[in-house]
């Protein structure tokens, strides 16, 4: 489990490190200043990992990662005023950003898998990706007239 426990914490540092950058330039918020919020969720991401692999229930490790990160964001938790303020630093497209780089890039090499799916699983995606964007505007529209904006 050590190996697997190093493994995570350089793959959680890199997307840190590239989060912190996303977040410099989309948030403004300087590298260091968001230091503190992306070290309490790479402990917490990696608390979760280990819970997965330590535990016998057949959770996943994101379930354990939720839990773990409400927890210690409640009110009654020692520190939680800190671990609020600290992660309140990063915007949630800055952690967004480079997973879905990733993803992109891992369904960028298995092409091969990926035309294995087939015309009909191309089609499921272009209706999601189209319903998705119209459901998106329709809210922004509703929400945007509704505050008198346009």
């Amino acid at each position: 489990m050590l190996k697997s426990v190093i493994e995570w914490t350089w793959v959680l540092a890199i997307f840190g490190v590239a989060a912190l950058i996303g977040n410099w330039f989309g948030m403004e918020v300087l590298p260091w200043e968001a230091i503190p919020g992306m070290l309490v969720l790479i402990a917490v991401s990696l608390v979760g990992l280990m819970l997965e692999k330590a535990l016998p229930f057949s959770m996943p490790a994101v379930g354990y990662i939720g839990i773990l990160a409400i927890i210690i964001s409640l009110p009654w938790f020692p520190g939680s005023d800190y671990v609020v303020a600290w992660t309140s630093q990063i915007g949630i497209l800055a952690l967004a950003t480079p997973i879905l780089a990733y993803a992109g890039i891992s369904v960028g090499s298995n092409w091969a898998d990926f035309r294995k799916l087939g015309f009909r699983s191309f089609l499921v995606a272009i209706a999601v990706f189209l319903g998705t964007f119209i459901g998106s505007a329709l809210i922004a529209e509703v929400i945007l007239r509704w505050q008198g904006i346009i």
